[in-house]
């Protein structure tokens, strides 16, 4: 999950300060399992933890097996690359710190990956582009500056879900889910720490 380096929140720049320069993150299932990823402190992220991500993937089963997803706020990428592992047949990555893009890239040509695409720029104005529909999307984007609540708006709006789409939602949980889009149905949600996520699904 990034964005814009002038679009995040104090609290995530702050972490990262406290953090090593490189950190890591594994495959929890799939072709890659175990597989450990790494990515520098420099690229200002807030990775899903892996405890989470393996809560998410059992939600979504088998739904990912042959789905194409959208990683949109990418950072580390470890959504998008655990839905590769499982058997997704494409990832498109929507990523904006350069740095991120340059480890994400390299990722992907270390492990072979088939299927995946990274797009560096803003995740908005990705958006903003010619829409083509999605299965799964991943939507993890910076807890401030309302950036949720716009891309769903976006993503429906502008025709990028497929009918039944799967969203996945990360936020603060002390302040919850932003208004979503009325086709938007919540299927699960649990809490870790400060973090919600939730599984949605959109009934077009």
């Amino acid at each position: 999950m990034s964005n814009t380096p002038d679009s995040r929140s104090p609290k995530r720049a702050a972490s990262h300060r406290r953090g090593p320069r490189t950190r890591t993150l594994r495959i929890i299932g799939g072709e890659w399992r175990g597989r450990r990823l790494r990515f520098t402190a420099e690229a200002d992220i807030r990775p899903t933890p892996d405890r989470v991500r393996e809560t998410l993937f059992n939600w979504l089963g088998m739904r990912v097996q042959g789905s194409r997803c959208l990683d949109l706020f990418a950072g580390s990428g470890a959504l998008g690359l655990e839905a590769l592992s499982r058997g997704a047949l494409e990832v498109q990555f929507v990523e904006s710190h350069p740095q991120a893009v340059r480890d994400l890239q390299a990722r992907l040509a270390e492990w072979h990956a088939v299927g995946a695409q990274v797009s560096r720029g803003d995740a908005l104005a990705y958006l903003a582009g010619r829409a083509r529909a999605f299965d799964i999307v991943f939507l993890d984007p910076p807890y401030t500056g309302g950036l949720l609540g716009a891309a769903a708006a976006a993503l429906t709006s502008r025709g990028w879900l497929t009918r039944g789409a799967l969203i996945y939602a990360e936020c603060a949980a002390r302040t919850g889910l932003p208004p979503l889009p009325p086709s938007w149905h919540e299927l699960k949600a649990k809490q870790a720490g400060e973090v919600g996520y939730h599984l949605l699904q959109h009934e077009a």
